[in-house]
């Protein structure tokens, strides 16, 4: 360690349904510290998902964050000189972190109207194992198991 590890920061639980994940994503969707509109977003995509499966919104953002967390990443090692693509396990808060991250990124991709919809379209599609931000796991995945044969340079 070169110097002192970074403080983590409270997250404070959304408002509405008291979930500190939920929360985590309003604020990696958040542009410009416009936290009231991501709120907006994000709820109206729940009350889409709600309306269109007729089940617990949470519980589908849920299962829907599970199918896109991945176990395993590959993380680039230098060993004399040469850089190699090593597979590592992935703690619990970046592998939470990178679906929600992905989630995102594919909603934004999506063709829908609103950001609520595209949102609603792109958890529904996870719950489904289908869509880009299940699509970036497996690849994540196939590529440690690719790199399988370098795993002993773990550190």
């Amino acid at each position: 360690m070169r110097r002192r590890s970074a403080v983590k920061r409270v997250v404070n639980p959304d408002p509405k349904f008291h979930n500190i994940t939920l929360a985590k994503m309003m604020n990696v969707l958040m542009y410009d510290g416009k936290k009231s509109v991501a709120e907006q977003i994000v709820y109206g995509a729940l009350d889409i998902i709600e309306k269109k499966l007729k089940r617990n919104p949470i519980e589908v953002f849920q299962d829907a964050l599970a199918k896109c967390r991945p176990s395993v990443e590959v993380r680039s090692r230098r060993v004399g000189g040469a850089t190699y693509q090593v597979p590592m396990e992935v703690r619990d808060v970046r592998s939470i972190a990178l679906a929600i991250r992905w989630i995102i990124g594919a909603a934004r991709a999506r063709s829908e109207r609103t950001m609520a919809a595209k949102l609603a379209g792109e958890l529904m599609d996870a719950l489904a194992d289908r869509g880009n931000a299940v699509k970036k796991r497996e690849e994540t995945h196939r590529m440690a198991e690719a790199n399988r044969a370098f795993s002993h340079f773990k550190w």
